[in-house]
């Protein structure tokens, strides 16, 4: 007898039949309750096409979307099995491009980023395909879809963040398998997590999606009183066009515009980053900010810090700069300013003028006056270290010289240490400072004076 031999093209025809028939056996089964025997069936079609989903043809993945969703939204997993259904909407909205690979198979790649990532090479036309089962979706998931919502409410009003982030992202994907990306439950969930104390990064992922997507946050809100029970209404577009025209048991017709998000959604994802040490992403974040809303001052500050903590203090510096341009009378951003000069020795004298400015704007700016004494008086141990060198190589003359030049700093600092001291009388820190600055000058009374002081406050 000979040997059978099927060739390639019958070979694929007989796989693809297989999984249609396995598919359309899971839809029956989910569709009875019988979620054992769908779970089979899927898992059967998911061996044969694994991860090339773009093998079915668009009614045979409308179909496993279908089963696969509603198999897992019946065993509880309701985000997960809600992501599946959603994808039926997709079928909709995206052109089909379709083809065949370089095996002869017929290909359905469902979008342009699709076709171009797996279809290159292959020549394809463009086709549309029109869902049939969003019907029953719905019917599926309504349920699911208000419990969610009212669960998620309660549970962020309850302070219960990360539930309520779990349960705002299942609202966005039950609504969305339902037929609307309405991704202001996205938000919701990305300023649940946002407040969370474990899942902060949750939060991060969702609000970069958000602002990759261009969400905005404006949306019309459309809304009349029912004339029979009193309420009001949130209506979609065209119920309220048709009752506004047909004036049908409806009143007090109103639209409303929600505000943009945007800026707070970039505040947001810039202050999670850095707070969780990501400094070049919070800079980045920050920046792309700043370029659509220039004057915002939390995008900003983030920027700065990013900035120094990554020790791209260069670019620190110009922000900085830009924010004193602005405003020359910035005492958060004249206090950072001298930090860093202070950190260079080489720009001393740049430090010491930029604390000046500052102290004589507030002389009680936290640390200002501190930085500004110590900023002047400069390396005081090397100064020290030196005189004893040229003491001991018998240099006298330029050890004196070294010694009157820090009595000069000193008595130059002096005057802000006293403020410092009228600010806070009882430091003890303040007072033992004072008393080496009045021994250093040669202010023997006031050294004395401090010297009791210091001994009455330890």
């Amino acid at each position: 007898m000979k040997k059978l031999v099927l060739s390639m093209a019958l070979l694929s025809v007989s796989l693809v039949w297989a999984q249609k028939k396995e598919i359309a056996n899971a839809v029956k089964a989910v569709d009875s309750g019988d979620t054992s025997t769908a779970n089979s069936e899927i898992s059967k079609a998911e061996a044969i096409f694994g991860d090339k989903t773009y093998l079915l043809e668009p009614a045979v993945l409308e179909q496993y979307y279908y089963a696969k969703g509603l198999a897992l939204l019946k065993d509880g997993k309701n985000t997960e099995g809600a992501e599946y259904l959603a994808k039926i909407n997709t079928l909709d909205s995206e052109t089909i491009y379709t083809g065949k690979d370089a095996q002869k198979n017929k290909v359905y790649f469902v979008g342009k980023s699709a076709a171009d990532q797996f279809g290159s090479g292959i020549s394809l036309k463009e086709e549309k395909y029109k869902p049939a089962l969003g019907e029953k979706v719905r019917a599926n998931v309504n349920s699911l879809l208000q419990a969610a919502n009212a669960e998620a409410t309660k549970e962020y009003n309850a302070k219960n963040f990360d539930v309520a982030g779990a349960k705002f992202t299942e609202t966005y994907y039950l609504l969305k398998a339902a037929g609307q990306d309405n991704k202001t439950y996205l938000y919701y969930a990305g300023a649940a997590y946002a407040q969370s104390a474990n899942n902060k990064a949750k939060a991060v992922e969702i609000l970069d999606s958000l602002i990759k997507s261009n969400y905005t946050g404006e949306e019309t809100i459309y809304s009349a009183k029912n004339t029979k029970t009193g309420n009001v209404e949130n209506l979609d577009k065209a119920a309220f066009d048709l009752y506004k025209k047909a004036n049908a048991g409806y009143t007090d017709f109103k639209t409303e515009k929600t505000p943009n998000k945007q800026e707070e959604l970039y505040e947001l994802l810039a202050s999670l980053l850095f707070e969780q040490q990501k400094y070049d992403e919070a800079a980045k974040i920050a920046n792309e900010g700043l370029v659509k809303f220039p004057k915002n001052q939390s995008l900003s500050q983030v920027q700065g810090n990013a900035y120094y903590k990554s020790g791209k203090t260069d670019e620190f510096v110009k922000t900085l700069n830009a924010k004193l341009a602005a405003n020359p009378n910035d005492k958060e951003s004249l206090y950072n300013l001298g930090v860093v000069q202070s950190k260079d020795p080489s720009k001393q004298a740049e430090a010491e003028a930029t604390y000046k400015k500052l102290v004589d704007l507030d002389p009680k700016f936290p640390n200002a006056l501190n930085n500004l004494i110590f900023t002047i008086i400069g390396d005081d141990d090397a100064a020290i270290n030196e005189y004893k060198e040229l003491r001991k190589a018998g240099k006298i003359d330029s050890a004196n010289k070294v010694l009157d030049q820090r009595r000069a700093r000193f008595q130059k600092a002096l005057p802000y240490a006293e403020k410092l001291y009228a600010n806070e009388p009882n430091n003890k820190e303040v007072v033992s400072l004072l008393k080496q600055m009045y021994m250093t000058t040669q202010n023997t009374a006031k050294y004395n004076e401090f010297k009791a002081k210091e001994a009455a406050l330890k």
